[in-house]
């Protein structure tokens, strides 16, 4: 057992730095290098360093741009391998910075040709949305008149539905609003065609309620509620409603509830102080609607029982514009079409919508889904007749706020996938050449230890001083927060031997730190302490390990350079925290 904890803590400690390390926090992908020189450098002085790197590296540099000339910015091609070798050489004491030149990508914008009329979306963050959740994995039940597998919804995912009003398994739409509500929630998207859906990545279950001229009874949506709940649903629409409270409805929510369900539904459009049924009862999220200017549109019902508003449109006058556009079908003719409609119906898919996307991201219970969209929602000051309940739907706040503390394995490895470190060619592609040697550290300090093992009793607090001195606080890199001063986070995000130029930000370790100096007086001030010694100690034999290595693949000290004795001083530092650790340990045991 005591050797499986200590193999634990071994593992635990070469997770921490393979997880932490700084390379591997928000890698970019770059095919060349920017070099920023110094603004003061003369004509002659930038032309000769400009030489000197098309004759060192067989690169010639070119401005970025036309007005590069006064900013003294260019660009040269290169890999890994040739921004290190750029960093470590004489250039760097005629450039302000010298950085990989890395591609950014506008936020995610759909192809489809008519996405640019979808000014419902745009109001509520969904492209910055997209780039964390899809909703892929959710099944949305759309209880409502069915859905037509019109053109724009060809590419999206459908499981079994049932019809309730025809009692058949075939739920097609003869109304064409389930299908205009189906497509807010998951048209498909990117496909060149038409517009887009919020969590085109879910699927949809077709279950039809209401009759070709928009009416069904409480039994059928009861009977639907349950059907959904039954059937692998996580998130329920229904952009209907009526003035009765049933509770043969209300028993079938709560059945759906219980079993994990979100259910959101229209607060309808009679424009009076309160949601209506089924949208009033607890356990279901009652959506108003907005216009495009962003205020309660003029049909929605508001006050008692609503939750949240969001897009619902507003076409008076003839304005098609102000419309939720979506792909839907002609009532009359049973065509494809692409029309604009209002209502509380458009705007409770809004909803439905992203909250299938909080469920992709991790967020499961009903009540937790249903705080993220309130408390992430757009808080509107003075509302007190409740016309937008706790405020307007944020797709990207909602989704960011799902993400914090419900991150789980499957999270873990969407962000090796997202940045490429499931892809074999970042390993044998210089990506990860400056990892090894952190690698290398922590082994390194427990061979160490191991062959001091006489001295040395094995437990959390040796195995915790081995990894913090050979590889430091590594979780911390990169940790910054905007407006803050920095260098609190980079000294916390560095290794010992790193401190002296965490602040400065320089690849050179400072001699001072990278010693036994810090080893020394830890050894000092905890000898005497039963427990944190063997902290120290280990600490000990980390820096050693650290040391070592650094002076075999990578000497480069402040004001030492990078040669023989770069590599001298480091080696006998090394030496001497070995040679402390040792007497430290004998010393205890004895």
């Amino acid at each position: 057992m005591r050797r499986l904890l200590l193999f634990g803590l071994f593992l635990a400690g070469l997770i921490w730095v393979l997880m932490s390390y700084p390379g591997m926090a928000n890698r970019g992908t770059y095919e060349s290098i920017v070099v920023d020189f110094r603004e003061d450098l003369s004509a002659s002085q930038l032309e000769a360093e400009l030489n000197a790197i098309a004759q060192q590296f067989n690169i010639t540099p070119r401005p970025n741009s036309a007005f590069s000339e006064a900013d003294h910015l260019y660009v040269l091609e290169g890999s890994a391998q040739t921004l290190k070798a750029l960093r470590h050489s004489d250039l760097k004491k005629y450039t302000e910075s010298i950085d990989p030149n890395y591609i950014y990508q506008a936020l995610e914008i759909p192809n489809d040709p008519d996405y640019s009329k979808q000014w419902n979306f745009r109001s509520i963050n969904m492209q910055a949305a997209w780039d964390n959740a899809k909703g892929k994995g959710v099944t949305v039940a759309v209880i409502d008149t069915g859905i037509s597998q019109v053109p724009d919804l060809k590419d999206t995912s459908f499981v079994k539905g049932y019809d309730f009003v025809n009692d058949r398994v075939e739920a097609s739409d003869d109304n064409g609003h389930g299908t205009h509500v189906a497509g807010t929630i998951a048209q498909s998207t990117n496909n060149n065609f038409g517009v887009a859906g919020i969590a085109y990545e879910a699927n949809l279950m077709p279950l039809k309620v209401l009759s070709g001229g928009g009416g069904g009874t409480v039994a059928d949506i009861a009977e639907a509620i349950r059907f959904a709940a039954d059937n692998g649903a996580g998130v329920i629409n229904m952009s209907l409603g009526g003035g009765g409270d049933a509770d043969v409805m209300r028993e079938a929510i709560d059945y759906a509830y219980n079993k994990g369900v979100v259910i959101v539904a229209a607060a309808g459009n009679a424009n009076t102080n309160s949601a209506s049924y089924p949208s009033r009862y607890p356990n279901v999220i009652a959506v108003s609607a907005l216009d495009a200017t962003g205020v309660k549109a003029p049909y929605s019902n508001y006050g008692a029982g609503v939750d949240i508003s969001a897009p619902g449109g507003s076409t008076t006058g003839g304005n098609e514009l102000g419309g939720i556009l979506q792909n839907t079908i002609d009532p009359s003719t049973g065509a494809s079409v692409f029309a604009s409609l209002q209502g509380t119906s458009m705007a409770s898919p809004h909803v439905a919508g992203v909250a299938a996307l909080i469920r992709s991201v991790g967020v499961e219970d009903p009540a937790m889904i249903a705080e993220v969209l309130k408390n992430s929602a757009r808080k509107v000051q003075g509302d007190e007749l409740n016309h937008f309940g706790a405020g307007q739907l944020d797709a990207d706040a909602a989704v960011k706020l799902a993400q914090r503390g419900n991150l789980d394995v499957r999270d873990f490895f969407r962000w090796l996938r997202d940045n490429g470190y499931l892809n074999l060619k970042f390993w044998f592609d210089g990506g990860a050449v400056a990892l090894v040697p952190k690698i290398i550290m922590v082994l390194g300090s427990y061979i160490l230890a191991w062959l001091l093992r006489t001295y040395l009793p094995f437990g959390f607090a040796l195995s915790s001083g081995l990894v913090m001195g050979s590889s430091g606080l590594f979780f911390l890199r990169g940790f910054y927060i905007f407006d803050l001063p920095q260098a609190p986070f980079r000294l916390l995000g560095s290794s010992i031997p790193e401190l002296g130029s965490a602040i400065q930000g320089s690849a050179a370790l400072n001699p001072l730190f990278a010693s036994v100096l810090i080893p020394f007086g830890l050894i000092a001030l905890f000898l005497s302490h039963k427990s944190l010694k063997w902290f120290a100690i280990g600490t000990t034999l980390g820096v050693a390990a650290c040391l070592a290595v650094s002076a075999v693949l990578d000497a480069e000290l402040m004001g030492l350079g990078s040669g023989a004795i770069a590599r001298t001083y480091l080696a006998i530092n090394a030496f001497l925290c070995l040679g402390l650790a040792f007497l430290s340990a004998k010393s205890t045991a004895e």
